[in-house]
């Protein structure tokens, strides 16, 4: 598997669509990405990128290829590509499916499912569709008209939405003859803080994600001058944003950890840096302080982390005096966590001892065989393009058993080796060898964006800056093939190798003794060496996979074609070919 492909919970073809880009075809790039990850233009501003740390990119030099925001060059340039979207039969196959939520993870699904024939019910008791993507990203970072546009997409498969509707009972959907139930409706209750003057300073203390959802629905304009954040992840980060461009001058974010351990995404705290927010780590909010009915501030205590010997922190306290830090409102963003009152006990649903459902973690299936989980619904907060994920193994699994099959019997991934040879000298694929650094994305100007909570802070790469960001990319998909009974170990390929990769050596039974014979240093363990079979001088040859860079210049060098580049296709299985 392709590491940035392997790292990506919905495994999109990222150097794939990164390629077209590079080639000026952003509508192919578009639609690679739609396939796989069904909301480019979403991800491609907020998507928390667990590709990025996995590119090799990052390893030859400081900064991953910027995956994430080429995702939106393809989104932002494409043209018009509703005639790639799936042809939805008119006559249906006589089967209905229900889904709760129409967050990424039901939308995911329903779009796998409509070329199939089903009829497709969308329940959602917001006002429109994309779930915790319109009530909790603030419009700076994600407009509305592009989640507008993204979830439009699959509405149109001929989905029936039933928005403004909240389902109070599951059995009673049951009881409605659906085949099957998806429930993708998120983790929907933040938590709470029970510290002394909660309940006196309730009015001036808001839970973050519902506060968030007020603003983006517009049920609130302002806020406090004074305003403390309590928590340290993206949510956090979303709240202190969203105060600054709602009045709040004097907005600090405190955290109980150290700043470097904070669950936020280091992009999410360097914006909120950029605005001037104030973060304070290692302070344990310890009350609210209420005179007279109002409420004044806040008490902290200082704490340091202390490790023990497995590495588990433990907050212990400094001893010095309790900090008290004034505040006209407090956003609390300390987590999330699901909620099922909804959910009868009585219809089969196991629950675990944390009050969650019991959910097969390779079919989403329930205890109950109609009903089935994904997103944050299924095992807690993780993000949007996991809830992908889960909505595509999802539809999946609702298809096997609405056809009568069963639903272990996992249908196998589509992968396959190409040939990238064109000519003597030539490849399928830009085999040039950059060493550009990582190209920074604009923002609009801080003066203009605090003033407008719906004006975007990212204005995303320009055409000649996303290419040149693109040419970044070492094609890891296109893999390095050794056929030993080709070679003459001529060391050519050792000889023109920019990085020293190659080393012909003679075979050792320990891999650690064998990395010392390298030509170079091969020091990251966790990526095995590429050894061939024995050769006739009775040498072998070793590749260090680690620092290759895929340039093609170990194949073009070799008299006798005994290297090749070959791209790598693997395609995770969908309930449907949707492109």
């Amino acid at each position: 598997m392709v590491d940035c492909q392997y790292a990506c919970p919905a495994h999109t073809p990222v150097p794939e669509y990164i390629r077209l880009i590079a080639e000026g075809k952003y509508t192919e790039a578009y639609m690679v990405n739609w396939e796989s990850n069904v909301f480019p233009g979403i991800l491609g501003r907020t998507c928390d990128r667990p590709c990025e740390p996995a590119c090799r990119r990052g390893r030859v030099e400081k900064e991953p290829v910027a995956i994430c925001r080429l995702k939106r060059v393809a989104a932002d340039n494409k043209d018009d590509v509703k005639g790639f979207m799936p042809k939805v039969p008119t006559t249906k196959n006589g089967k209905k499916i229900a889904f709760v939520g129409a967050g990424p993870a039901s939308l995911t699904a329903a779009r796998d499912l409509a070329p199939l024939g089903y009829e497709l019910h969308i329940y959602d008791e917001q006002k429109a569709g994309g779930g915790f993507m319109r009530s909790q990203i603030p419009s700076f970072r994600l407009p509305e008209t592009v989640l507008d546009e993204e979830v439009n997409y699959i509405l149109d498969l001929g989905i029936v939405t039933q928005f403004n509707t909240r389902i109070d009972s599951l059995k009673s959907l049951l009881d409605k003859g659906y085949d099957a139930v998806f429930v993708g409706c998120g983790a929907p209750r933040g938590r709470d803080l029970d510290i002394p003057g909660r309940k006196e300073a309730a009015k001036n203390i808001h839970i973050g994600i519902d506060w968030l959802a007020s603003v983006a629905f517009e049920h609130i304009s302002k806020i406090g001058k004074r305003v403390i954040v309590l928590g340290g992840g993206n949510t956090a980060m979303d709240c202190c944003r969203t105060a600054r461009r709602l009045g709040g001058k004097e907005v600090k974010v405190l955290v109980r950890s150290p700043f470097a351990e904070m669950k936020a995404s280091p992009w999410e705290k360097e914006d909120a840096a950029h605005e001037d927010i104030p973060i304070i780590d290692n302070h344990v909010p310890k009350a609210f302080i209420v005179e007279k009915g109002k409420l004044k501030g806040m008490t902290f205590d200082k704490v340091k982390p202390e490790y023990d010997e497995a590495g588990k922190r433990k907050l212990v306290s400094t001893g010095e005096p309790e900090v008290f830090i004034e505040a006209d409102d407090v956003l609390i963003a300390v987590g999330q966590e699901n909620a099922y009152p909804w959910i009868e006990r009585t219809i089969g649903i196991e629950f675990d001892k944390w009050d969650m459902p019991v959910v097969n973690a390779t079919t989403f299936q329930s205890t109950n065989p109609k009903v089935f989980f994904g997103g944050d619904a299924a095992f807690g907060p993780k993000n949007v393009i996991t809830a992908v994920a889960h909505g595509h193994y999802a539809a999946v699994s609702i298809n096997l058993m609405c056809k009568g099959e069963d639903i272990n019997n996992r249908p196998s991934p589509y992968t396959n080796l190409i040939n990238t040879k064109m000519g003597i000298h030539e490849w399928a694929y830009d085999s040039q060898v950059t060493t550009d650094v990582r190209y920074k994305v604009p923002h609009a100007e801080k003066k203009m964006t605090l003033k407008d909570r719906k004006r975007e802070v990212e204005l995303g790469f320009d055409l000649p800056t996303g290419f040149k960001e693109a040419e970044r990319c070492l094609n890891c998909d296109v893999q390095t093939i050794f056929t030993e009974s080709k070679c003459i170990e001529c060391d050519a390929c050792v000889d023109i190798c920019p990085t020293s990769c190659i080393t012909f050596t003679a075979n050792e039974d320990n891999e650690d003794d064998l990395r010392k014979h390298l030509k170079a240093p091969a020091n990251n363990k966790s990526q095995d060496l590429y050894v061939s079979a024995v050769l006739p001088t009775k040498r072998v040859m070793v590749k260090d996979e680690d620092v290759c860079l895929h340039c093609g210049l170990c194949a073009e060098r070799c008299p006798t074609a005994a290297w090749d580049m070959q791209k790598y296709i693997y395609n995770t299985t969908k309930a449907s070919k949707v492109w």
